[in-house]
């Protein structure tokens, strides 16, 4: 008994060990980046949103959210790039000011005429009130690219700015919208372009996107001889969904902001970068990446602490701790738990127990940090309450299933019962819509009915991703648990032929074909689509397995 309390303790150490270098691995020093140097930024996007607080929703900071924010900006950055005039009940010139930060003063002109003509006269006497603080007039952003206004009408708009203020005019548009609509540049003073390499048609990954920006740069130069360029947005997302090559992190962010910066003082652009903060109520129009390419936090803490390399996880070292916290409850539960008995396991047993367990707790915290760190509206964090707690009570269902299934037997253990059908499962979700819930009363049965509304779930998301994939996330933490209990009841040799149905059918065939095709459409290159995808077919996999026929024995 001694000895075998520390045979599962010793095994227990080196799991734990195996566990917290996972976390570690990625996360360590040499796998980071050096942060931002302490050099001063020409101009950062400015939107001072907190979270709760929207424009989509005319909820707006208070003056003194904004002062704090400019005070915040101020050692960093020489000037600032606003979008609209006619935001809260402050002005942000005035308050600027106060802290010497120049102001690119940028107007919202839409769909809305009678708002784009209060747009522009409140902008003209702000210009007109701070010609110190005003450096520049933006008349309207991105326009053309979303289709607000026809050309013509932008035009009367540059224009009737011009002939009211002293100071340069502009108008800010993706680079492509410059090239198709070149007339605009006899109207401005300056050709202001957006350069984000993340959002091209065609992605550029983090490896050649400085060089695809400065490339992009002199391309329009040629294109507009003589007339003043400047970079109007150009940056790189720190979180969301990976397209193509380019994959959205914490040490890709300080990457390009870093090398941008270096190749902007060699060539003397003048440049804007987006943004100075995160602004969760992007994520309604941008999804999660939308919400994350500030310089700080939507918390006004920063991403790039000064003197520390930059990770993608930094508090990597919490992580891996909860991570065994974890795993060490699930193998008290998957040895004492109710109808069980540590003693009642061999050593080998034992052992086993203690792998689930741990990998288990790992899939329970790598859910959690991927889900709850993008959890931006109540829609988000209603999911999040649902998710977790179903992931949690789907490993908890593994390890006690894998406690009865090996205790007192080899690894190959007795044969299982029939794994239950998903037309079963339906039944059992019908009857919790119906308010008379009607539970399996075994924890096998409960298991696998979990486990098929996971995997119908993962159908729904994945068919999204077919027919709505620009903004959506591969949500490969949502099913975390899950795909630790398909390789384990594999493990187990649970996973049958004979006994599927329509269900089956419907479910795990449109989950899989959707699978691959979301594989074909978003390429070999975007290496978070394989992953998603393989573990997609992975969570399709016992489905598909019950509609072949039994074989018959020999």
């Amino acid at each position: 008994m001694i000895r075998r309390a520390f045979s599962l303790v010793v095994v227990v150490m080196v799991l734990a060990a195996l566990v917290v270098m996972a976390w570690w691995l990625p996360n360590r020093d040499a796998a980071g980046v050096a942060g931002l140097a302490a050099t001063q930024l020409n101009s950062v996007s400015f939107a001072p949103f907190r979270s709760g607080q929207s424009p989509l929703a005319n909820r707006f900071p208070s003056a003194a959210e904004v002062d704090a924010d400019l005070a915040l900006l101020a050692p960093i950055t020489r000037a600032i790039r606003t979008y609209a005039t006619i935001e809260g009940d402050y002005d942000v010139p005035a308050l600027a000011a106060r802290h010497g930060i120049k102001i690119w003063l940028g107007l919202w002109l839409g769909g809305d005429r009678a708002q784009n003509a209060r747009e522009i006269v409140k902008a003209i006497m702000l210009a007109n009130a701070y010609p110190d603080t005003v450096e520049r007039v933006i008349v309207g952003n991105e326009v053309l690219l979303r289709r607000d206004l026809p050309v013509d009408a932008l035009i009367a708009a540059i224009d009737e700015v011009r002939g009211s203020v002293r100071q340069p005019v502009t108008y800010a548009d993706v680079w492509e919208f410059w090239e198709q609509f070149p007339q605009l540049a006899q109207h401005v003073d300056i050709v202001t372009i957006h350069l984000l390499p993340y959002w091209e048609d065609v992605p550029t990954g983090i490896d050649d996107a400085v060089a695809h920006v400065v490339a992009t740069y002199r391309r329009v130069a040629t294109r507009f001889p003589g007339q003043k360029i400047a970079i109007g947005e150009t940056g790189w997302p720190s979180a969301g969904r990976t397209r193509r090559e380019a994959v959205p992190s914490r040490v890709n962010q300080v990457r390009l902001i870093a090398a941008f910066v270096a190749a902007a003082q060699s060539e003397g652009f003048d440049y804007n970068l987006i943004e100075a903060f995160d602004q969760s109520w992007k994520y309604k129009n941008e999804g999660t990446v939308g919400a994350a390419w500030g310089i700080f936090h939507a918390d006004r803490t920063g991403k790039f602490p000064a003197g520390i390399r930059v990770v993608n996880d930094p508090d990597w070292a919490t992580h891996a701790g909860f991570s065994v916290l974890c795993g060490l409850l699930l193998l008290m539960m998957g040895l004492w738990g109710p109808g069980l008995g540590g003693q009642s396991l061999t050593a080998g047993g034992q052992a086993r127990i203690a792998i689930l367990a741990m990998v288990l707790g790992g899939a329970v915290v790598f859910a959690h940090v991927g889900t709850w760190t993008r959890a931006l509206d109540h829609y988000l964090l209603a999911a999040y309450a649902v998710n977790m707690p179903a992931q949690a009570w789907l490993a908890l269902l593994l390890i006690r299933h894998a406690g009865m299934r090996w205790a007192g037997t080899r690894w190959a253990g007795a044969p299982a019962p029939p794994a239950r059908s998903f037309a079963q499962a339906t039944e059992t979700v019908r009857s919790l819509l119906r308010l008379r819930p009607y539970l399996p009363a075994d924890p096998a049965g409960r298991l696998d009915d979990l486990f098929f509304v996971f995997v119908w779930t993962a159908m729904v998301l994945q068919l999204l991703l077919i027919f709505d994939p620009r903004y959506r996330d591969f949500p490969l933490p949502v099913f975390a648990v899950p795909l630790v209990c398909v390789l384990a009841r594999a493990a187990f040799g649970e996973h049958r032929r004979g006994g599927g149905g329509r269900e089956e059918f419907c479910v795990g065939a449109t989950l899989a074909a959707a699978a691959l095709a979301s594989a074909v459409i978003e390429g070999s290159e975007n290496m978070a689509s394989v992953v998603w995808n393989t573990a997609a077919l992975i969570l399709a996999a016992p489905a598909l397995l019950r509609l072949l026929p039994v074989r018959a024995k020999t």
